[in-house]
């Protein structure tokens, strides 16, 4: 079998002519293309043209976790001694989350994801804020969202949920369905295009809607407790999976904090409506609070924008301020421990060389 041939064996993972262009070198130094199914510690499974292998991951030599390899990702392998990563092909996009361990680095979830399905039950009463704080983090990412709306059989008003939830997401296709009816899979489909993550909350319905697209119950789906609405965590690890009409399936788990990681454009296009308003203001670096002239206000004010979702956006830019101001501390830690072995290595150097010219 050629080695194109081996490679385009993974078409129905997302495999294309310009990963086939990239991957050339690769190819010539004698490495496998390979897409990273899932990730555990010290390891991953991989799917290559041939079929699926574990695979040890050798660390990258960056010390930014958000460079490791994740689900999703497109991979260069060394089959021999053992398989193992070597290398990451560019990532096209990637959904990065701030680290749960509260960290100054950012988690990547999944990685080259054409689009990102927010995924929102409407059997329990709708959470607008981790609605827009997802938005965001999909929008940052470079996929494009689509909300979806599940279990519609147990809501009191599906359509009325439907438009609610539609002015959180402007821009954004809102599909509501139910696994348990059928209702909106087809309409779901169609707007589905390539690699698709599922994100949100465990108890959203994530897993019973992933296995309503494949067709097969390959994802596992736990019950949910009734006074709440929540969850048990039942996907642990984020798996990729081929769909019966085309593209790939990612399940993550359930997330419980999903904080923001340099999401300023993320930010932007969740709010476009406040974005558009600010154009009008009086200042250019107005902060939409108390300064003269500010359009986003006088919004707020004329029932054009509620104040609910003024201050979400307030709340949400100062944590992804928080966490980039971090980011740039760590950053410079970084760049001052560099400095400092580089000094000493510099010295060492120096009274290694007067050693060596005084004998």
């Amino acid at each position: 079998m050629s080695a194109h041939h081996a490679s385009s064996g993974l078409s129905a993972y997302g495999w294309d002519d310009t990963l086939e262009q990239t991957f050339t070198p690769h190819r010539a130094a004698g490495l496998v293309a390979a897409r990273i199914v899932a990730v555990d510690r010290g390891g991953c499974d991989v799917v290559t043209g041939t079929g699926h292998l574990r695979a040890r991951t050798a660390p990258t030599g960056d010390p930014d976790p958000v460079a490791a390899p994740c689900t999703g990702d497109w991979a260069a392998l060394r089959s021999a001694p053992e398989p193992a990563v070597v290398a990451l092909l560019p990532r096209r996009s990637v959904i990065v989350r701030a680290s749960a361990t509260r960290s100054s680095h950012g988690q990547a979830l999944a990685a080259n994801v054409d689009t990102a399905a927010i995924v929102v039950s409407l059997e329990v009463p709708v959470n607008p804020s981790r609605i827009e704080r997802l938005l965001a983090l999909a929008w940052e990412s470079g996929a494009l969202p689509v909300l979806v709306l599940t279990k519609a059989d147990r809501s009191a008003d599906a359509a009325r949920a439907a438009a609610d939830v539609a002015v959180l997401a402007p821009g954004v296709e809102v599909v509501t369905t139910s696994a348990a009816t059928g209702a909106g899979l087809d309409m779901l489909t169609s707007v589905l295009t390539g690699t698709v993550v599922l994100l949100g909350p465990s108890g959203a319905g994530k897993s019973t809607l992933g296995n309503a697209l494949l067709g097969a119950d390959v994802l596992a789906t736990g019950a949910v407790r009734g006074q709440d609405g929540k969850g048990r965590h039942t996907t642990v690890r984020r798996e990729l999976v081929p769909l019966p009409a085309g593209g790939v399936l990612i399940d993550t788990p359930g997330l419980r904090g999903i904080g923001l990681f340099d999401a300023d454009d993320g930010l932007h296009l969740a709010f476009a409506e406040i974005q558009r308003f600010a154009e009008r203001c009086h200042f250019d670096d107005c902060g939409h609070d108390t300064e003269p002239g500010c359009a986003v206000t006088a919004a707020v004010a004329a029932g054009e924008l509620s104040e609910r979702r003024l201050d979400s956006y307030h709340k949400l830019q100062r944590e992804n301020a928080w966490a980039t101001s971090r980011t740039d501390a760590r950053l410079r830690a970084l760049r001052a421990r560099e400095s400092k072995a580089m000094s000493r290595f510099q010295r060492e150097l120096y009274a290694s060389r007067e050693r060596h010219g005084r004998r």
